[in-house]
């Protein structure tokens, strides 16, 4: 509607990718229902996770930003953190400690939370949104990659943490329409790769060239500030100022 965004909430799935669409249709239908906007996407090559979020948080290639492969080093490289704190916007990244995403982005003008997993992450970044007092926050889970490495892609076990990452969204997406109505604002639901299953351990993997690891979508929501809220929020600060 022409308005600018001013809050942005980002949630990172690791390896929820278009691989499990035909298994668990639910879920993607679950993750429309609050970012209806679904644009499919291709992985960076190749599919890991430091590469990928790397690459989706700078805009750039693996030859620019340098990670070619599973490393977590301190990315050199200007990114859409580095752009936010220039402008003077604060943002926020929540995940699990010693992540990628926890680890590649330090040294920067912005707040860290390193959690124990992911409920902690999904509490801490709750508590975020409905401070209000971040621009940009930022939520990682990780148990669905960690699962299915073990199990396979498909596994009950697999499935559950999938699952998890859903409900977790769900209920990030009630904070963002309810804590942030007063603000133009925008939901992301952002995977990094998919995954295949590995006949030669039984488990999961990602890191090839493969549709399985490569085809994901990512899901947008952008809502304009609610009349009413914004209003309330303007009488409230002119009761302040009087």
């Amino acid at each position: 509607g022409g308005q600018a965004v001013h809050r942005c909430l980002v949630f990172a799935p690791d390896a929820f990718g278009s691989q499990l669409r035909a298994v668990v249709p639910d879920l993607f239908a679950s993750v429309a229902a609050a970012a209806p906007l679904a644009v499919p996407l291709r992985s960076i090559d190749p599919p890991w996770t430091p590469v990928c979020f790397a690459s989706m948080f700078s805009g750039a290639g693996p030859d620019r930003h340098g990670i070619r492969k599973y490393e977590k080093p301190v990315l050199s490289i200007d990114t859409v953190f580095d752009a936010f704190a220039r402008a003077g916007r604060r943002v926020a990244i929540v995940a699990v400690h010693d992540s990628s995403i926890d680890r590649i982005f330090r040294g920067r003008a912005l707040d860290y939370f390193s959690e124990k997993y992911d409920p902690w992450v999904t509490e801490k970044a709750l508590t975020l949104v409905a401070a209000d007092r971040h621009d940009l926050v930022v939520a990682y889970h990780q148990e669905y990659d960690d699962v299915m490495h073990a199990t396979g892609p498909f596994a009950p076990l697999a499935l559950r943490g999938a699952r998890n990452h859903v409900e977790a969204f769900e209920d990030l997406a009630a904070a963002f329409n309810a804590a942030w109505a007063r603000h133009p604002r925008a939901l992301v639901f952002a995977p990094d790769h998919g995954a295949h299953p590995d006949p030669a351990t039984g488990g999961g993997a990602h890191g090839t060239d493969a549709d399985a690891d490569m085809d994901l979508a990512h899901f947008w929501a952008v809502r304009p500030a609610l009349a009413a809220a914004a209003a309330a929020t303007s009488r409230n600060a002119d009761r302040g100022n009087a």
